[in-house]
């Protein structure tokens, strides 16, 4: 019997004796997407969806077990493994492996393995777990499986969300009184707290709850869209007014917190709050010396749930200090493995102000007349103490130019010191795409907290996908974290990123999946170096490519068709008066002190390379785009000789394509990077993999009508002259022509010589002309 006629026969019906009812078994359910694998400049591919046999519901959302199939001329131990795999990845307890006429279980609350006749019931698995988790009465277990949001159709959890909320409501019921959840930007964790406020909420466990952030637009997010079902039942807190008779109360700490005194979290009982929820709470809510963590002392008796996307790090060791370790974790790695999160590339472009640093010599001065200290200035003191306007004009025309080749409406978000600087990002740009501002004035925008509304209006905007503009959005830390913008395609790193907390967040702005935008990954323009945070030890998520590139003085990109030179830009406003102060976007500390602003600079790229992870997944190592390309084709193929030989076979050619571009290769992205777009195929596999001779399709050709008069002359003249028309078409369209040959034969100059019935019997039938095809191609690549 097939594994299919098992689950059939055997596995269901036994299923049923054991009391699961049809609403408690899900059969062959997808729980992820398949890794996106990007490929070339704008496809993808995706990686194999995971999908357990059955997975066995205690109630809706509340998976317990996991059940794996076989044939039934296998063992029941051939699933098991497979089935604890699924079971580690879904939170569940119980695993078990069946071919039908036997059951293994495996209990990872024990491990125990078991040999069984029959499963066991619902109940009977409740019960094993309800004593891990100390539920110390019926009430406690009820709530326990308490109801998701659905009464008007929610949105159905992922399985890892799911997990998140089950063991955070299994914390407040058990008695937990600091709760963490760890989960990567873009993951849900809004949405988690949503349905774990829900359940505790309808069961009556919590009554008054406070929903805590640090920005506006965290707060307005959550309260107008996630939390819309909870309706009159929500108030946001502002100004001076008390307001004591809701159940959902949404705030800033800064509207609760008031450093003159008198601070409107003091108008409310010590006992308000039955439980408070602290979004993005490694911004410092829980640091021993800030303000704002007097607001969670106050209110120390409420349930005070965390939510973060960094995990544990010495930046932010006293969020995990305060709240203990999470009861769940879902990191960035595993969101792009699982594909709900988009993967990305990383372009570094090294300006030479960077590389080599800023020499000030005695006596220099900026060109307001101020003497400069003396010394070299590097990336990390550029736009805070040195403005070197040249490098913000050069690395504004590099972006530009990156744009024009990879799509000038991708959605962009350049990240800067300060306002000061997104400001001259933001004029640099509009002068460079001044064709695009007459048709679009809100092409380029900046968003910073010191534009107040107007900022506020353009990042609604950005956020919007059926918004077309603003297309590129300069800041500093405003959008630094919890902004949800789904169609970012490329993340614009234009200051120095010491913490890799902050990095973190920085580039989850991009990790968002939009498939109905054609948004399957992002790339990262890195021109300070940030990305070396990469290689930390702990970073749970890897690029899929690196390129590094190469500019000269006016941004121009070296490693590409050269540009001609910008037309002399006017003289860039001053930005800021001597002596001047930035200061800064909300909650960033102190002002930055006065600039210095000078001119010169220059721009350039020294490699390009890519990042690729070893066999085991773990160690990242950096190779040539050229070497990673060249260990894919020797992989697929270990010779030359072997290589031309299942080339010339069209299923084979087709399943070498579909390898490679598996692994993100793609034919005209090697071509592209050869400079040689009319070469075959093969000859640039063969170029690449073995160092051959890369020919032209053409020069192929006509090698081909050199030495193989043989082969031709075995036909009758009008059969070679179509041999020899679908030779020119391969010259001139590549070896696809031979693929879709009954298509080609339609079109001219084919469809002179009558139909493809005409056509076939010019060789004698359409056996002998397919064979001569297929032994025209061997011959064009041996």
């Amino acid at each position: 019997m097939s594994e299919a006629d098992t689950c059939r026969t055997y596995i269901l019906p036994n299923l049923y004796a054991a009391g699961w009812r049809d609403d408690q078994i899900r059969e062959q359910v997808t729980i992820t997407d398949g890794r996106v694998t990007p490929v070339g400049r704008k496809r993808h591919s995706r990686g194999p969806r995971l999908r357990p046999d059955y997975i066995l519901d205690l109630r809706p959302f509340y998976p317990i077990a996991v059940v794996e199939a076989k044939d039934d001329y296998k063992e029941p131990d051939d699933g098991l493994q497979q089935a604890m795999a699924y079971a580690l990845r879904l939170g569940v307890s119980f695993a078990y492996g069946s071919n039908g006429r036997g059951i293994v279980e495996h209990d990872f609350l024990t491990g125990v393995e078991s040999r069984l006749d029959r499963f066991p019931t619902p109940e009977q698995l409740w019960a094993r777990l309800r004593g891990e988790l100390r539920l110390a009465d019926d009430r406690d277990a009820a709530d326990a499986l308490a109801a998701y949001y659905e009464e008007v159709g929610g949105k159905t959890p992922r399985y890892y969300q799911q997990i998140a909320i089950n063991r955070a409501v299994e914390a407040v019921i058990t008695g937990r009184r600091r709760i963490l959840i760890t989960m990567a930007t873009g993951t849900g964790k809004t949405f988690v707290a949503f349905q774990l406020i829900w359940r505790l909420w309808k069961a009556k466990r919590k009554k008054r709850i406070l929903y805590l952030a640090d920005r506006n637009f965290l707060v307005d997010q959550a309260k107008d869209q996630t939390f819309a079902p909870m309706g009159d039942a929500m108030v946001k807190l502002s100004g001076r007014r008390v307001v004591k008779s809701r159940e959902m109360y949404f705030a800033l700490y800064q509207a609760l917190y008031n450093p003159d005194g008198g601070s409107l979290y003091e108008k409310y009982p010590r006992d308000f709050f039955d439980l408070i929820i602290v979004d993005e709470c490694h911004r410092g809510s829980a640091r021993d010396d800030s303000s704002w963590r007097q607001i969670l002392d106050y209110f120390s008796d409420a349930t005070q749930i965390g939510l973060t996307a960094t995990p544990r790090r010495i930046d932010n060791a006293d969020t995990y200090a305060y709240f203990g370790d999470p009861v769940y974790t879902y990191s960035l790695a595993e969101g792009i493995d699982d594909g709900f999160l988009a993967p990305y590339r990383v372009q570094r472009i090294i300006p030479s102000s960077d590389a080599l640093g800023v020499l000030i010599e005695d006596g220099d001065r900026d060109r307001f007349g101020r003497e400069i200290p003396p010394g070299l200035y590097g990336t990390a003191d550029f736009e805070r103490v040195l403005s070197v306007l040249s490098r913000t004009r050069a690395v504004a025309h590099h972006l530009t130019e990156y744009l024009k080749r990879t799509g000038r409406m991708d959605k962009t978000i350049v990240f800067c010191v300060d306002q000061e600087h997104a400001a001259q990002m933001r004029y640099e740009l509009a002068r460079l795409n001044a064709d695009l501002m007459r048709v679009y004035p809100d092409y380029v925008a900046r968003v910073v907290s010191d534009e107040g509304h107007y900022g506020r209006g353009h990042l609604d905007h950005f956020q919007d996908p059926e918004k077309e503009t603003p297309v590129i959005v300069t800041s500093s830390q405003m959008l630094t974290t919890g902004v949800d913008a789904p169609t970012v395609h490329n993340i614009v790193l234009f200051r120095a990123i010491g913490s890799i907390v902050e990095f973190k967040q920085i580039i989850g702005r991009g990790t968002r999946l939009s498939p109905d935008n054609d948004k399957f990954f992002f790339t990262i323009l890195d021109y300070t170096g940030a990305t070396q945070l990469f290689f930390d030890p702990d970073f749970d998520g890897f690029p899929e490519t690196t390129h590094v590139s190469t500019m000269d003085a006016t941004g121009n990109e070296l490693s590409n068709d050269p540009v001609d030179d910008p037309t002399a830009a006017p003289e860039p406003p001053a930005f800021a008066e001597p002596g001047a102060i930035d200061p800064g976007d909300a909650t960033t500390g102190p002002a930055e002190p006065r600039k210095f602003y000078i001119e010169g600079g220059e721009v350039y790229i020294v490699a390009e390379q890519v990042f690729e992870l070893d066999s085991e997944g773990n160690t990242l190592r950096t190779v040539s785009f050229t070497d990673f390309a060249r260990e894919q084709v020797r992989r697929l193929a270990p010779t030359a000789d072997h290589l031309r030989l299942i080339w010339s076979q069209a299923e084979q050619r087709a399943e070498i394509v579909a390898a490679l571009h598996k692994r993100g290769i793609t034919l005209e992205d090697l071509a592209e990077r050869a400079g040689r777009p009319e070469a075959d195929a093969v000859d640039l596999l063969l170029h690449v993999a073995y160092n051959a001779p890369l020919l032209t399709r053409r020069e192929r050709a006509e090698k081909l009508r050199q030495t193989g008069a043989n082969f031709f002359n075995t036909y009758e003249p009008a059969a070679r002259a179509i041999l020899d028309d679908l030779l020119d078409k391969y010259a001139d369209f590549g070896s696809g022509q031979f693929d879709n040959l009954a298509e080609v034969l339609r079109v001219p100059p084919f469809s002179a010589y009558g139909n493809a019935l005409e056509i076939a019997n010019r060789f004698g039938g359409a056996e002998q002309m397919t064979a001569a095809v297929r032994r025209m191609q061997q011959l064009l690549y041996e």
